[in-house]
């Protein structure tokens, strides 16, 4: 009897079959609970510190604002105005981030008294004289990028995933980054930028994360140094307000104009 349960075992059994997740698969799930851990915040507002820097460490400073809008079903639009230094001030930057299509940016520049806009073509190019480009202005969406799990492992003492990253814009300034996200908060902690020619440009390091309304994480400081040409740019952020009332109102070219 046991010799025949086993001969017609074959015939009505059929195993579970697990396959495990290609290192694309992870890394695209990865990319989704970052983004989906960080839904829901609103708007906020924020004071910047930029902090330049030139390859022999000579500093110039920028005091600068942040108004950001979450716009659901889409990317973030953000306005940033700059105080400081009498060169710049009044100087407002407006960014339309899009999950899909190419990203809308402008520049009013208040010597011309002239609203210009940034060229998809041209958003590789540096902002405001800073080691941050256009593009690494603009929110990060999922759709805007193909993934990889490349490994886990520590940094600073934290556990991390490494994902690869490609940008599917043919115009982005990169070819490809490598990008540390905490395992826990699944937040960036690191990221490497490599050129169109894919050597390595800049690395980007997020120090002093804080926890705002229970969910959303934001961090103190930002610092970008450029390999190639050895200089850096900090961004240090304070004054972190979300839900502030803002409205797409407020993220218009007209208000670029009147940003105070």
């Amino acid at each position: 009897m046991k010799r025949l349960v086993l001969l017609l075992l074959p015939l009505w059994f059929v195993p579970t079959i697990s396959f495990a997740e290609t290192p694309e698969e992870k890394g695209l799930k990865i990319a989704k609970e970052v983004n989906l851990r960080d839904d829901g915040y609103g708007d906020f507002t924020a004071s910047l510190k930029m902090t330049l820097r030139n390859r022999q460490g000579e500093e110039s400073i920028r005091v600068i604002r942040n108004r950001t809008f979450e716009v659901p079903g889409d990317g973030d639009k953000v306005l940033i105005i700059f105080d400081t230094p009498k060169v710049v001030k009044g100087t407002a930057f407006l960014s339309f981030t899009h999950k899909i299509k190419n990203d809308d940016q402008w520049l009013f520049l208040p010597a011309l008294k002239r609203v210009k806009r940034i060229s998809s073509s041209n958003k590789s190019g540096s902002f405001m004289g800073s080691e941050y480009a256009y593009e690494d202005i603009s929110s990060q969406e999922v759709e805007k990028y193909s993934y990889r799990w490349l490994r886990d492992e520590d940094y600073e003492g934290k556990a991390a995933f490494v994902l690869e990253l490609d940008p599917t814009d043919p115009n982005s300034g990169y070819t490809r980054q490598i990008v540390w996200f905490d395992q826990k908060e699944y937040i960036p902690i690191k990221v490497d930028y490599y050129d169109r020619k894919n050597v390595l440009l800049k690395t980007l390091n997020f120090h002093g994360y804080k926890q705002y309304l229970g969910k959303h994480w934001r961090p103190d400081r930002m610092a970008m140094v450029n390999h190639q040409t050895g200089k850096s740019s900090d961004l240090e952020w304070s004054g972190y307000k979300f839900k502030t009332g803002l409205s797409e109102k407020d993220f218009t070219k007209n208000s670029l104009k009147r940003a105070r």
